[in-house]
């Protein structure tokens, strides 16, 4: 469905990728939205949500070369914003059942891409 919009990108380790891959294959396995299910699905998410607000927030600023100060701000508002969004995630988290768990799932692998060849 992405592929069929415009859309932003935010680049993300390698090994951020494996391990969403990874356990997006493992809990589709199990099936069961479990609190070693929410759990992990809760860690890769927050995980997930750091790189992109670095990418999108401190990014511009690292190649405006931004002075400390600017940094620091911006570091404390992302800060604030990824407290909230962790409140909010687990909250829904918790309520998670199967199908929804599936879903979920069904939208992290269609977020993730491999890089294009060099």
């Amino acid at each position: 469905m992405l592929k069929q919009q415009s859309h932003i990108v935010a680049p993300i380790p390698d090994e951020l990728r494996t391990r969403a891959l990874y356990t997006v294959g493992e809990l589709r396995e199990r099936g069961k939205a479990d609190k070693e299910a929410i759990d992990k699905l809760f860690n890769l998410i927050v995980d997930m949500t750091e790189e992109g607000l670095d990418f999108f927030f401190l990014e511009p600023l690292r190649r405006l070369h931004a002075g400390s100060m600017m940094m620091g701000m911006a570091k404390m508002g992302i800060s604030s914003m990824l407290k909230g969004s962790k409140m909010v995630v687990h909250k829904v988290l918790k309520k998670l059942d199967g199908r929804s768990l599936a879903a979920i799932l069904d939208f992290i692998e269609e977020i993730i891409h491999e890089p294009e060849p060099g």
